[in-house]
């Protein structure tokens, strides 16, 4: 059976173990190690994520028979638009492919229209094959992103949004 719960600050140490699991295999073949480790402390530490979630970023863990398999973070009314943006969705290598994904999704779908918004939002580097994973849940490319994050690196994304049906 499989659940999504939100998360808080208890639940860090899963956010990481998911996150520590999933990135190096999401990106071997397009950052460099010392890059991705760079990224992972960046965003992932206990102190960015307990401020992530201290912003108004929610966390939700999708499971299945009891067993952690991914998580999202999202944030609604992003820069006080009616645009709730997806910040982060990662699912366990060998858990991809099984509709977690899409699960993780229409829960930021469900907490985007509690709050009246219109449009989901998310970055995902170029090189990402996520990309036709989110056009094929009706996200399109609406623009391009260079961002630059210390250390002498940048992220190189696509922005997608899609529309909600209200």
């Amino acid at each position: 059976m499989t659940d999504i719960r939100e998360a808080f600050a208890g639940d860090i140490p899963v956010i990481q173990e998911i996150a520590y699991a999933t990135w190096p295999e999401t990106f071997k073949d397009i950052l460099t190690e010392a890059q991705i480790a760079y990224m992972l402390e960046m965003m992932y530490s206990t102190e960015a994520l307990t401020g992530q979630l201290g912003s108004g970023h929610r966390f939700f863990l999708v499971s299945e028979n009891g067993v952690d398999l991914g998580f999202c973070s999202c944030e609604t009314g992003y820069k006080n638009t009616p645009k709730t943006k997806i910040h982060k969705i990662y699912i366990l290598p060998e858990a991809q492919g099984k509709g977690v994904g899409k699960r993780l999704i229409a829960k930021c779908r469900e907490v985007a229209l509690t709050e009246d918004d219109r449009q989901l939002s998310l970055n995902v580097n170029k090189y990402n094959r996520a990309i036709m994973f989110y056009e094929h849940l009706g996200f399109r490319k609406t623009a391009e992103e260079v961002i630059r994050i210390g250390g002498g690196y940048v992220m190189d994304d696509f922005v997608m949004d899609c529309d909600l049906l209200v």
